[in-house]
């Protein structure tokens, strides 16, 4: 998927939410903490960080639902008034809040096209998962300079600096 020539949709499980993702993300990450499994009910969470504004609802509406994380800072899951999947999530970051979207990656029509980039909070990750050869697992969190694409790192310096923050 390339930023000029391709979208990708997704959605929830009754068909009520649709959304479009106008760009590749920024990065994609496989959560292992326990908030994220306890969330989903699954082992861990993937989620395609992407700039807000390059994702677009075309049917449906969303209900928004605070919840703790880690961090004490919380988190805004979006999900769908109906079936109640959620098909992103927005932090409570610094200024960040309304400008990135974390995309749930399996409510995504393909969701091939996003495989994780790294592997994060592995410390607490179930004991049963493995990790593909050559895949960038940490601990527990990264750094952007060391872990984003320059392009990201591009693109991830504007929303910072938009926020009024410096990318970390």
């Amino acid at each position: 998927m390339t930023e000029e020539s391709h979208t990708n949709e997704g959605g929830c499980t009754c068909g009520h939410v649709r959304y479009q993702v106008l760009s590749d993300p920024l990065i994609v990450h496989c959560c292992h903490c326990r908030y994220c499994q306890r969330q989903t009910g699954a082992a861990f969470a993937l989620n395609a960080l992407i700039e807000a504004d390059r994702v677009q609802v075309i049917q449906g509406d969303i209900e928004e639902l605070t919840v703790v994380t880690p961090s004490g800072k919380g988190q805004t899951i979006a999900r769908c008034p109906k079936c109640r999947i959620a098909v992103w999530s927005n932090y409570h970051m610094s200024g960040l809040r309304e400008r990135i979207r974390f995309i749930r990656v399996g409510t995504l029509d393909n969701p091939d096209l996003m495989p994780p980039d790294v592997h994060i909070f592995t410390t607490t990750k179930q004991p049963w998962v493995r990790f593909p050869e050559g895949a960038r697992v940490v601990d527990i969190y990264y750094e952007y300079g060391a872990t984003w694409s320059p392009d990201s790192l591009s693109r991830g310096a504007a929303l910072f600096e938009a926020a009024g923050i410096a990318l970390p």
